[in-house]
């Protein structure tokens, strides 16, 4: 299985703010696409995952800004798997336009049951 993914993502005018720049919120919905998408190119979803009783939740997240991204760029996002402990999943993120990083990022999800109670990640994601 791979541990990297990249998708591209244009910048939509509803994401930006007044200046056409990205709002900084939406880097965060940027890698909730990644790794949703890095997780379908393993051949899972997350609606599998969670129909099975194992729920993936954000613990630890952010995203250090190099540089703007604006309205209409064509943006790369790379989704890279960092680490895998028993209940936790690392990921590590980049944001580049034509190989420029912009911002770079992280995520930490923890695997949680449906009352909320840290389990083991399911043997398919570890």
């Amino acid at each position: 299985m791979s541990d990297r993914h990249e998708i591209e993502v244009r910048v939509r005018y509803a994401e930006t703010d007044r200046m056409g720049l990205l709002h900084h919120a939406n880097y965060f919905v940027y890698f909730e696409m990644g790794r949703t998408e890095l997780l379908r190119a393993r051949g899972f979803s997350y609606r599998e995952i969670e129909d099975a009783g194992h729920f993936l939740v954000i613990v630890d997240i952010g995203c250090k800004f190099k540089r703007p991204a604006y309205y209409d760029d064509l943006l790369t996002l790379r989704t890279i798997v960092e680490r895998v402990t028993h209940v936790k999943i690392v990921h590590r993120y980049e944001i580049l336009r034509d190989g420029l990083l912009l911002a770079e990022g992280h995520s930490t999800l923890a695997c949680v049951d449906r009352e909320g109670k840290p389990q083991a990640l399911p043997a398919t994601l570890q």
